[in-house]
């Protein structure tokens, strides 16, 4: 990868980054961990908007500006260190004077403006693009509110940020307080780079709570050869504090790539012209070792072991379904192979967990879309989370974030009403929207809920007649059937159009991507109540289990997720409607239809005779269905293969699996076959 920017030269010409980037895990380290610091800031900064403060979080957020700025000083990238520092001298003001008049509104659109650039600069990087080197406009927009700031609290202009740590001079012990005298030894993790950036935060993030007393080694910023000596010998820090040693244990383990810490208590510091039997060398010979217990992995390592975790379910099948075996008595072959399905199960679960992140990163970033289309479109609209914490598998979480934009951006623009326009229906001011997950089974539900004015039933039927979309008569349409037209590209009911909606763009980008990993959306809504948007999708891509079902000579697997039961069928609890050519089933008073697969997908069976076949009951979001097959042939764990591209798209078909014996399967897809019949 190629950077190209004016910014990466150094005073005599010498491209900073050719010296200092050999290889390009370091590159994309920083990449990394500038956007996870950049949204960490954009959440402190939008969850505090409301209390007018930025409160306790000062540090944290000083922090995360310091950290920024080292670690792009460090890799030479100017436009983000100019940025950085302008925005570092804002909240060193804020937290060291504590002005008491600030307009925080105006400090939360100066921060995320300048987040923004700071994105498209991580981004640029990322690419390979050209950095954009003018930051002087919104360096310029901090500098202001700075001044501004000054001015209103009559506050004179703070020191400057030091950065030199040298705590030593002329070989004096410096006067420190705190109960307790520690002394640490830290150790990064092997090829996590900027050893000597992650000292200088680890420092900084120390002073809040200690007193540093001495380091090793000392020129940590300006000596680039202090790296190795971290990697060879760690770093290490003494400090006195009154944090306890568990207090001062968990938080040295929150250090970002810290591999392990030695930690020690010492006696107490003696005064300098103390003898040399009571020096500060003294020790108490308690000390502790803490391992960090998280590391950074690249997600295509992760996508690779899925893979061989994969193939090694179906070499598995292959092993233990081998026809050559059958009707072999094999006791010390089957117990092995027990065995080895166990294991094969655990190393499936521990790589499918190790896939699985929380929603609440996808959720926060919901927060910045309702705050800005609120202040354009002159709204006050509160955004809730509920169940954030639930996991989803990495790859399904990058198809959520877009339908989950388009939704949000549509409650607002489409549902929630102006204050005014709400207080006159006698609502609360602030509309809400609220977005919840949760685990159900083998699925995970999203919601995404407002409560706005709802949807204007007649006004989707009469726009999707004028389009020619009905495929059925209206008073046979449910009202979740004409809803779902909004999903349709091109469906728009808005009128004018603005930036954000009407020209029916982004509704059916929804649908589209929810389809892609195997998922449903449906919407419910009730005039001046509001809307609901529910979205089912799987809680992995990868390996399912299913239940095998033989049609003729064809193998099909049905997601075990969506079996209700199955039995043999009699004749006397079968319905024929001859007029529609249809067949139902009355199970335990419920009467449900019958779907022949033979027929479905056009295979010969091995009989037609209902009694003499399976009846497979299958269930999707309370609607049921009667499959008919010729055998039920036992459940099994399945690796979901997409459809190869030249074949073309099978209705009520989600993918395939290849089986033990070598063949291919095709895996049902039982929303869609209920949604056909």
């Amino acid at each position: 990868m190629l950077i190209s920017s004016t910014d990466n030269t150094n005073e005599d010409g010498v491209d900073i980054l050719a010296n200092n980037l050999d290889s390009e895990p370091m590159l994309e380290l920083f990449v990394f961990e500038t956007f996870e610091l950049i949204s960490q800031l954009e959440n402190i900064i939008l969850n505090n908007e409301e209390a007018n403060s930025i409160g306790i979080q000062i540090n944290e957020v000083f922090r995360i500006v310091h950290t920024i700025k080292g670690s792009a000083a460090m890799m030479n990238f100017n436009s983000i260190v100019s940025l950085s520092h302008s925005l570092e001298d804002v909240f060193y003001h804020i937290r060291e004077n504590q002005p008491e008049n600030v307009d925080y509104s105006t400090l939360v659109d100066v921060v995320l403006r300048s987040l923004d650039f700071l994105k498209n600069e991580v981004n640029a990087i990322q690419i390979g693009s050209n950095l954009d080197n003018d930051v002087s406009i919104i360096v310029q927009e901090i500098n202001e509110f700075l001044s501004l700031l000054k001015n209103e609290n009559g506050l004179q202009k703070p020191k400057a940020v030091s950065t030199d740590f040298n705590m030593q001079k002329n070989n004096e012990v410096p006067e420190v307080t705190g109960e307790n005298h520690f002394k640490a030894l830290i150790f990064f993790e092997d090829g996590c780079e900027m050893e000597n950036i992650r000292a200088f935060t680890l420092m900084h993030n120390l002073e809040k709570v200690a007193n540093v007393i001495s380091y090793c080694p000392k020129d940590i910023i300006e000596d680039q050869e202090t790296i190795e000596i971290i990697r060879s010998n760690g770093f290490e820090i003494q400090f006195r504090t009154d944090l306890c040693i568990d207090n001062v244990k968990t938080l040295l383990s929150n250090t970002l790539f810290m591999k392990d810490i030695k930690l020690e208590t010492i006696s107490p510091i003696k005064n300098k012209h103390s003898s040399e039997e009571n020096d500060n060398t003294g020790r108490d010979n308690n000390q502790i070792t803490v391992k960090q217990s998280m590391i950074s992995v690249n997600i295509s390592k992760l996508d690779i072991l899925m893979d061989l975790v994969g193939e090694l379910v179906i070499m598995q099948d292959m092993v233990i379904q081998n026809p050559e075996l059958e009707g072999l008595a094999l006791n010390s072959f089957n117990k092995a192979s027990r065995q080895l399905q166990k294991v094969t199960n655990e190393i499936q679960d521990a790589v499918m967990s190790i896939r699985m992140v929380p929603l609440s990163a996808t959720f926060q970033r919901m927060h910045r879309i309702v705050r800005d289309m609120g202040k354009k479109l002159d709204k006050d609209v509160k955004l809730e989370f509920i169940g954030e914490e639930t996991e989803v598998d990495k790859n399904i979480i990058e198809h959520l974030s877009d339908p989950l934009i388009h939704l949000v951006r549509n409650a607002v623009d489409h549902g929630i009403e102006s204050p005014e326009e709400r207080e006159k229906k006698g609502k609360s001011r602030s509309g809400k929207i609220t977005l919840e997950a949760r685990n159900e089974g083998g699925d995970v539900w999203i919601i995404v809920r407002d409560d706005g004015k709802g949807l204007d039933r007649e006004n989707i039927l009469q726009k999707a007649k004028k389009q020619g979309l009905l495929k059925k008569p209206e008073n046979e349409l449910t009202d979740r059937e004409i809803y779902s037209y909004i999903f349709l590209p091109g469906f728009s009911t808005k009128k004018e159009v603005d930036e954000f909606s009407g020209r029916g763009v982004g509704m059916d980008v929804v649908n589209k991507n929810i389809e892609e990993v195997g998922g449903t959306v449906r919407v419910d809504s009730s005039m001046e109540i509001g809307t609901t948007i529910t979205i089912k999708i799987p809680l992995t891509l990868a390996i399912i289990d299913g239940m095998k079902v033989r049609v003729g000579k064809s193998i099909y697997v049905i997601p075990i997720t969506s079996i209700k039961e199955s039995f043999k069928a009699q004749e006397s609890t079968v319905i024929k409607d001859e007029a529609n050519k249809s067949e139902m089933m009355m199970i335990r008073g419920d009467c449900c239809p019958i779907l022949r697969l033979h027929e479905f997908f056009k295979v010969q069976p091995d009989t037609t005779n209902l009694e003499e076949g399976i009846i497979i009951v299958v269930e999707n979001e309370s609607r049921v269905m009667c499959l008919f097959a010729d055998e039920l042939m036992g459940e099994q764990q399945v690796v979901v293969k997409a459809m190869p591209g030249y074949i073309k798209k099978v209705n009520g078909i989600s993918g395939c699996a290849v089986m033990g014996s070598g063949d291919i399967s095709l895996i049902m897809d039982v929303s869609r076959l209920l949604n056909i019949s």
